[in-house]
């Protein structure tokens, strides 16, 4: 059997998608599937440093990068180089499985997989949430009837990762066979000495908790709105460190700093920048609870390495594995108003005992539904019979509370 994932890019600084995209082909490759990557260089506002129009070992997977435009478009990054390799080598595949909407580089595989009768599967990756379509919402609208639909409808299958990603597609008008299965995390290597490291690194007193955000700087995952409830934690005499790692535009960055400054919380308050690796396991092992108050997440990579760290978290309905960290009580999911994040945060730094459980409810949720060699077995039962012609397997069981 052979793969080919496509997507329009694999910078690590873009986060999710990536992380999903190489272990997936990590896993299948694994498991004897011979799987292989097509993207572009794009590293956002810059290239990244690749070889061109070959395959590369990238992390661990092999690569074929293509040129892309530049200016990047955004995420919507075109590459004729990469629809060229395309249509020179897609009829190679037994089958496609693009990652992203409203993108050229999954439009190019679908259109292209069609004319040369390759089956497809696209991955949605949150990008039918009623929050994502209403941003620049005419422009998708005009994308999705002359494109985006036709791309759907035609797809031997659509990934979701959760039951209320199904739903989206289902509200979308898309009655194309579906499957749902979640995103994996890789299992944690115990760093026994990472609160000590983390508390020396921003001078952070060993009594404070450390309540830590990590994902993209933008705000779609609302740090303003975790700054704004610890605000008020500080008028209520909590005491906290607010650690804030990942990467953003430099003008909401700003924001946020003068955001914290004008609440009284800058001095307890630190901007870690992208991490990786150890660096973000040391954040992950060292803090004591987690919040990512996001609009929208359609799976949250970060929220479930969290809880493989054990971390309690703490998360809005508009994340879509909610259901399942409140079925396991692997944290608290309020709805998405300064109240109710400032209470939840209260709670859980006033209460150590109810950090430790979730935070050992949270590791189980991970162990039992989020292993990777899991998720590989699936995707390959998945792969199977589609090109067997058969109907794609539910995976879907019901929630076990611990």
């Amino acid at each position: 059997m052979k793969i080919l994932h496509v997507i329009p890019s694999v910078s690590l600084a873009l986060g999710g998608p990536t992380h999903v995209v190489l272990n997936f082909v990590k896993h299948l490759r694994s498991r004897g599937i011979d799987a292989e990557i097509a993207t572009t260089n794009d590293n956002g506002s810059e290239l990244l440093d690749v070889p061109l129009n070959q395959l590369v070992d990238y992390e661990g997977v092999p690569v074929w990068f293509l040129p892309r435009f530049s200016p990047p478009l955004k995420e919507y990054i075109f590459s004729a180089a990469l629809a060229r390799w395309l249509w020179q080598n897609i009829k190679h595949y037994d089958l496609v499985h693009t990652h992203y909407l409203f993108s050229f580089a999954s439009t190019a595989a679908a259109a292209i997989a069609r004319k040369q009768k390759v089956p497809y599967v696209v991955s949605t990756i949150g990008q039918l949430t009623p929050w994502a379509l209403a941003q620049s919402k005419l422009k998708k609208q005009v994308y999705t009837t002359l494109i985006e639909r036709r791309n759907l409808t035609r797809a031997a299958a659509i990934h979701c990762t959760s039951s209320g990603e199904a739903t989206d597609v289902r509200n979308f008008g898309i009655n194309t066979p579906s499957f749902i299965l979640p995103l994996g995390v890789k299992p944690v290597s115990a760093l026994p000495l990472a609160k000590e490291k983390i508390r020396q690194k921003y001078a952070i007193s060993p009594e404070i908790p450390i309540v830590l955000f990590l994902s993209r700087l933008h705000y779609k995952k609302r740090p303003d709105l975790l700054i704004q409830a610890l605000g008020k934690i500080t008028a209520e005499k909590h005491q906290f460190h607010l650690i804030l790692a990942g990467s953003g535009e430099a003008e909401y960055i700003s924001y946020l700093e003068d955001l914290a400054a004008s609440l009284g919380i800058a001095s307890c308050t630190s901007f870690a920048g992208f991490v990786a690796g150890e660096d973000k396991q040391i954040l992950l092992q060292g803090a004591d609870l987690f919040v990512l108050p996001s609009f929208s997440e359609n799976f949250g990579v970060a929220i479930a390495e969290a809880m493989a760290a054990s971390l309690p978290v703490i998360v809005t309905p508009g994340v879509q594995i909610a259901p399942e960290i409140a079925a396991f009580e692997a944290g608290l999911v309020v709805e998405n108003s300064l109240e109710a994040v400032k209470e939840a945060i209260a709670t859980l730094l006033t209460s150590p005992q109810l950090r430790q459980q979730m935070g050992v409810n949270g590791k189980l949720l991970v162990a039992e539904r989020y292993a990777w060699e899991t998720i590989s077995n699936h995707l390959t039962t998945v792969y199977t019979s589609i090109l067997e012609g058969k109907s794609c397997p539910d995976f879907n069981s019901n929630i076990q509370p611990k």
